[in-house]
């Protein structure tokens, strides 16, 4: 005997916070909507959950149908559910945040995005919905995180110098850091590989370039290490 419920429910949504870094500023990707509500203004990627699909499925559904984004970092956040977050209904929305290497990603905007872009944390337009205070509560998430997970290294490319890993924390924490300090610490963790490599094409003196261990920083989760900046 199947049950079926006869109450009104809510529609069920998710938006995502993607954060992305390039040499000056840490951004946020945008949409323009393109259908009301609120067409033509700002918004964060995001839709309605199909009832096929779980809350991550749909999620990255959406960043790859409305950004192009695949194969990113990504993370639930926080559900938002006022009562009239949505002047269309009554709708729920679970948010995330991803984390993305610039470099490796060239957005396009689809479906009901008019255009994506890039926009620097402290300088984001008026935004759609309740998307500022999704954004302002992912940057709290990621500046928390970032103190104690190396959720930095999915913003840097896979090779990286010293100064590029200290530039995105300075950058996510939205500060400065002694540098002879942080070089400490990162050493301390033993988790980065120097190579045998040095940046390439640069007017100043080529710095060491490294990568990060994974595979070891796995093996040391499970064993209880806490990853400390």
């Amino acid at each position: 005997m199947s049950v079926t419920y006869k109450h009104p429910r809510p529609a069920l949504a998710v938006d995502c916070v993607v954060f992305g870094l390039d040499e000056e500023d840490l951004k946020v990707l945008l949409i323009r909507r393109g259908v009301e509500p609120f067409a033509g203004r700002w918004a964060l990627p995001g839709g309605f959950v199909r009832l096929e699909e779980t809350l991550d499925e749909a999620a990255r559904r959406e960043l790859r149908e409305e950004a192009g984004i695949e194969k990113v970092y990504l993370e639930q956040l926080y559900t938002f559910g006022a009562v009239d977050r949505d002047p269309r209904e009554r709708v729920v929305s679970v948010t995330y945040y991803a984390l993305v290497k610039l470099s490796e990603h060239a957005v396009r905007a689809a479906t009901d995005a008019r255009e994506a872009a890039w926009f620097t944390i402290d300088d984001l337009p008026r935004l759609a919905f309740d998307h500022e205070a999704i954004v302002d509560k992912a940057i709290t998430r990621l500046r928390g995180k970032v103190r104690y997970a190396p959720i930095g290294f999915e913003l840097l490319p896979k090779k990286f110098t010293l100064t590029q890993l200290q530039r995105v924390y300075e950058k996510v924490l939205g500060h400065e850091l002694d540098k002879r300090n942080f070089r400490k610490k990162v050493a301390a963790t033993g988790l980065l590989i120097e190579l045998d490599e040095v940046e390439q094409d640069v007017a100043h003196r080529a710095a060491r370039l490294y990568t990060f261990d994974e595979k070891a920083y796995r093996k040391l989760e499970k064993e209880g290490f806490l990853f400390e900046i």
